[in-house]
């Protein structure tokens, strides 16, 4: 039993390694709010230091910086600190790959339709579960197909409605149009005529969900950002 608990202790440290190497003086660009809510805020501080954990170079960038700051960075991060009204497709068409949670974006930036509710939105509650439906996929993080809870404590997820290009990697359980867990690769067909210029992930995070991420979830949120990063 003693043998057992090193050899997993060994592969967690192996894994956090790899991951840490993966990441290693790679330019990351952390998009939210300089001046959002203190719990937000507090939640940001904590995801930055987590990429920087990963070997990410992060700089942080507030909603109304000009998009000229993302040049020479080789991953977006942006937050759902962010508003949606003020961000906009800021970020649409650059050539950088992009990860966000803020569903209310998406459509600026061609990832999902227009029409709040169906093309996507937050799906309120205490929410535990994505239903993983592509596991062999890297954005799936090596875990397994079905129900698979992914915070420590239930609450809000956002999600979208993907288009016809999307590589969907969970959805809701019994809601199978709704996407917590999507991307695109780079060329793909997003909403209507909309082409991603670099790879695109949305993740289900809410404002204030990181620090409640248990392990699972932590391990999507690593694959999505490391995978976007490795399309660069």
């Amino acid at each position: 039993m003693k043998i057992f608990r090193h050899l997993i202790l060994a592969v967690g440290l192996f894994l956090l390694a790899l991951a840490a190497a993966n990441g290693a003086n790679r330019p990351l660009l952390f998009v939210s709010q300089a001046k959002a809510a203190a719990d937000i805020v507090a939640a940001d501080a904590k995801i930055q230091e987590h990429l920087a954990s990963l070997g990410f170079t992060v700089t942080f960038a507030d909603q109304r910086d000009p998009v000229t700051v993302a040049d020479g960075k080789d991953v977006i991060v942006i937050s759902s600190g962010v508003s949606a009204q003020v961000i906009e497709g800021k970020y649409k068409s650059v050539p950088v790959p992009v990860v966000t949670w803020e569903s209310y974006m998406l459509p600026h930036v061609g990832m999902t339709g227009k029409k709040e509710e169906t093309d996507f939105g937050t799906r309120e509650g205490k929410n535990r579960y994505l239903w993983m439906v592509n596991a062999p996929h890297p954005l799936a993080a090596g875990l397994p197909a079905g129900l698979l809870n992914v915070v420590k404590k239930g609450g809000p997820m956002n999600w979208g409605h993907p288009g016809p290009g999307a590589i969907v990697i969970a959805t809701f359980p019994g809601e199978l149009d709704k996407s917590p867990l999507f991307a695109y690769e780079k060329g793909a067909t997003m909403d209507g005529e909309n082409i991603a210029p670099a790879r695109r992930v949305m993740i289900f995070l809410d404002n204030t969900t990181f620090p409640g991420l248990n392990d699972a979830g932590l391990k999507l949120f690593d694959a999505a950002v490391l995978w976007a990063a490795d399309g660069h």
